[in-house]
């Protein structure tokens, strides 16, 4: 497959999040992807744990202050940004970039102190796309119009 041409910052959609065209930071020297989240917590429904969440800071302006629900979801152990281990949730989800669609790891953090709520990482780049780091939005010549 050839790789796709996208930049420092990309519009992309979470369908399953009910997220359409949203900016995320392309960062190579993460290897996990991230997505703002908050009010986390799992819940007893039916005698199955499932993981509730927001997503996205209130400021944000998609931001719809809907409550997610995952029954599939893990806890998986990442190197912050700081270098430090952390324990967070995981979850798989669909993503569309540049006119690709798949599935996805995405971590829940408190990104709130952050520029950029979402932050897609090598594992979701890699032998799919090549980064430009001098530009943005490049995946919009892919988009089908």
């Amino acid at each position: 497959m050839e790789k796709k041409l996208i930049g420092r910052k990309e519009k992309i959609t979470l369908p399953d999040l009910g997220l359409k065209s949203v900016w995320a930071k392309i960062d190579t020297g993460a290897f996990t992807s991230s997505l703002h989240a908050e009010k986390i917590r799992e819940v007893e429904v039916d005698g199955k744990m499932m993981l509730k969440f927001e997503i996205l800071m209130p400021a944000h302006k998609d931001f719809t202050g809907k409550t997610l629900t995952f029954e599939n979801y893990k806890q998986t152990k990442v190197k912050n940004s700081f270098g430090q281990a952390e324990i967070r949730y995981l979850i798989v989800t669909n993503i569309k970039i540049a006119g690709e669609v798949f599935a996805a790891e995405f971590t829940l953090s408190d990104r709130s102190s952050m520029k950029n709520s979402i932050l897609l990482g090598r594992k979701i780049l890699q032998d799919k796309f090549l980064v430009d780091v001098n530009r943005v939005n490049l995946s919009k010549a892919y988009r089908k119009k």
